[in-house]
């Protein structure tokens, strides 16, 4: 018999840190809040370490059955956990990498007043993201998939106060019910054709059946509408715009949500759904053109941008792209291994950013820093790191995933040069754009002591955008705005270790020892394989193009070195001379303003007009005060036949009697 393993008792644990900071937080000390959050989340790392020692011994997937929970004529769906080398490797990086942004967030939050109410988000955030990698159906994985939308709205918009923050919540909550709505779409589909959302039950089901290669069927449906979700949680083309402006929250929040973890989710619910991908050809293509084109997409966006929390936003959809362009190209293994690299490199470079705005008591904007590494060398090492490996540089953690994803979509039977090429395309202007924020933030002279000015700001034209430096993500420990200062050693701790883990996390795919981990995974039933089709390709093409990979990296690097250390005025002249193009790219390709002329001013429109003064002022309001007015005539009316008046009274009895008797007289007469 198959031992249990107590699954439940990873995402309980940092559930009861949640509610006993909701609950109880305001009236504890700092140390206990922090010492709560850390604690239950930490042990629920610790179980998740515990279950991987495991795995020797059982027979993988491991079900756990909590409790029977839905029963409507044939269909069923149990509280159910279900483990496999899948869901195992995101456990893991959802819980450790979760962990060790807990203890980050003790001193990047400490003097903030909500800070036991930040610390229960962050639980509270763990806890439906375990959910959701543990499910053991659709339906409770769409539990915690709508829980971490939750989350996010709450960490988001942490600071309420600010509008910006406000509406940024709003705006994320609201593009992820778009994507959601087509994912319960497909859920419908599910249980109307297969009567079945439990993954083992519905896989089987679906794994004798051929490729519609004949065009849209019943599976490309499904497909599709799977990719709508994943699009809105994974921040994909068209619905990217909510992450950038999702950088209005803490940055641990950042961190945690919008770099390692819920923006993942979109790739790990595709993953997971790959026996319906592999059947669908047509809508393994779409995944694929939608991550490539968001990859390039966003890159170009990101090479503009000032603010380093927006740069490292735009990176962050871009190397989404990535990891669904892996997907789409049914190289699963690839997408989930780039998925956990980005998950120590991104995590990496946000907390990083965090440390770095944390050090010039909360400036954003990188025209105004500049020399840090001498004031920060912690923080400037340990992003350099992070920089080299989401470069793709070898031997880091992002080499060996992004370089995979590379070859995978060449030699795929899914793939194409044209996906290889962009990819390529994209690998050197993301190493551009962040070895532009790594010399604009550590090198030449510092820039934020001195007032703005354009001399001081050369190195880009002057910004158009109403973003401020965030009041909240002050100074946690009084130094003003004066000299930088490196950050408190709980803060340092979690970036050294990630810096290790971007550095050697890559190496666990040498020798193709992670794709053969995750081969029971991505067992697709099929003949043909991915890694049949790339055994075929020979050894010397991949060689070549990993060749070409390097160079890119390389180029973005030595371009960023000429124009922004070697060349520091020169990037002003160029984005003058580009003129409009520049403004477009600066602008973000004025999509944000297309929703809002397109999409929200009519619907705000549309809500104003027809439903708030049609429907809500004229028919509802209109309907009650009519009746309330036609009450108060009638009674006003009625009133004067009691005016007191012993004559009026006997007019009226007179009135009333010859009225009954002409109606007896007339009924007679009938």
């Amino acid at each position: 018999m198959t031992p249990s393993l107590h699954l439940w008792l990873i995402p309980i644990l940092p559930l009861v840190g949640a509610a006993i900071n909701g609950l109880m937080g305001r009236r504890c000390s700092r140390h206990a809040v922090s010492g709560v959050a850390v604690a239950f989340s930490g042990a629920a790392f610790a179980m998740a370490l515990w279950v991987a020692s495991q795995i020797s011994s059982l027979s993988l997937p491991h079900l756990e059955l909590l409790s029977p929970w839905i029963r409507a004529g044939n269909f069923q769906a149990d509280f159910a956990f279900f483990l496999d080398q899948l869901s195992l490797l995101m456990l893991l990086v959802v819980s450790g990498v979760g962990f060790l942004i807990h203890l980050y967030s003790i001193g990047y939050m400490w003097d903030d007043a909500g800070f036991s109410r930040f610390m229960s988000y962050l639980n509270l955030f763990m806890f439906f993201m375990l959910t959701l990698v543990l499910a053991g159906n659709y339906l409770l994985m769409f539990i915690g998939w709508e829980g971490v939308g939750l989350s996010s709205y709450l960490l988001i918009g942490f600071w309420f106060t600010k509008d910006s923050a406000a509406s940024a919540g709003k705006k994320a909550f609201i593009v992820n019910r778009i994507g959601d709505f087509g994912f319960l779409i497909a859920l419908f589909l599910l249980i109307k054709h297969f009567n079945t959302l439990n993954f083992a039950q519905l896989f089987e089901q679906i794994r004798p059946l051929q490729p519609e290669v004949a065009g849209a069927g019943l599976l490309t449906a499904i497909g599709l509408l799977l990719m709508v979700g994943a699009a809105g949680k994974s921040a994909q083309i068209p619905l990217y715009v909510w992450l950038p402006d999702a950088m209005e929250g803490p940055t641990p929040v950042s961190a945690l949500i919008h770099a390692a973890t819920m923006v993942t989710a979109g790739v790990y619910m595709v993953a997971r759904s790959h026996l319906i991908f592999d059947r669908a050809p047509s809508a393994l293509t779409v995944v694929a053109i939608i991550g490539t084109l968001t990859a390039l997409f966003a890159a170009t966006i990101g090479i503009a941008q000032t603010d380093i929390k927006k740069v490292l936003a735009y990176s962050t959809i871009s190397q989404l792209g990535y990891m669904f362009m892996a997907c789409g190209v049914a190289a699963y293994s690839a997408g989930v291994f780039h998925l956990m690299t980005h998950a120590f490199f991104k995590g990496l470079l946000f907390l990083a950013a965090g440390s770095v705005i944390h050090a010039v008591g909360g400036e954003q904007d990188m025209r105004r820093m500049g020399g840090l590494r001498k004031y920060i060398p912690w923080t400037f090492w340990t992003m350099t790191v992070a920089t080299f490996a989401i470069a793709g540089f070898p031997p880091l953690a992002g080499f060996f995933s992004k370089d995979e994803i590379l070859w995978k979509a060449y030699s795929s039977p899914h793939g194409s040069w044209v996906f290889w090429l962009i990819g390529v395309v994209t690998a050197f202007i993301t190493s551009f754009y962040m070895f532009r924020l790594w010399f604009l933030t550590f090198f030449g002279e510092y820039r934020g002591a001195q007032p703005s000015s354009k001399a001081k700001l050369a190195t880009e034209p002057a910004a158009h955008d109403s973003h401020a430096p965030d009041p909240h993500a002050h100074d946690n420990h009084g130094h003003g705005h004066g000299t930088p200062h490196e950050s408190p050693m709980i803060m340092v701790l979690p970036l050294a270790i990630l810096a290790v883990l971007s550095f050697v996390g890559g190496w666990v795919a040498i020798g193709g020892r992670f794709e053969r981990f995750l081969a029971p995974v991505f067992d697709s039933g099929l003949t043909a394989s991915v890694a049949e089709s790339a055994a075929e390709t020979g050894g010397s093409t991949e060689t070549l193009l990993m060749g070409i990979s390097i160079a890119a990296a390389v180029s973005g690097l030595f371009l960023a070195w000429f124009l922004y250390h070697r060349q520091p005025a020169l990037p002003a002249r160029i984005a003058a001379s580009l003129g409009g193009v520049y403004t477009a790219v600066y602008n973000k390709y004025y999509v944000d303003d297309l929703y809002n002329t397109v999409f929200v001013k009519p619907l705000l429109k549309g809500s104003t007009t027809v439903l708030w003064h049609g429907v809500d002022q004229a028919a509802i309001d209109g309907t009650v005060n009519v009746a309330a007015d036609s009450a108060r005539h009638v009674s006003d009316s009625v009133r004067h036949m009691q005016s007191g008046n012993l004559r009026s009274y006997a007019g009226w009895v007179a009135a009333g009697a010859a009225a009954v008797i002409a109606y007896i007289i007339w009924a007679g007469v009938r």
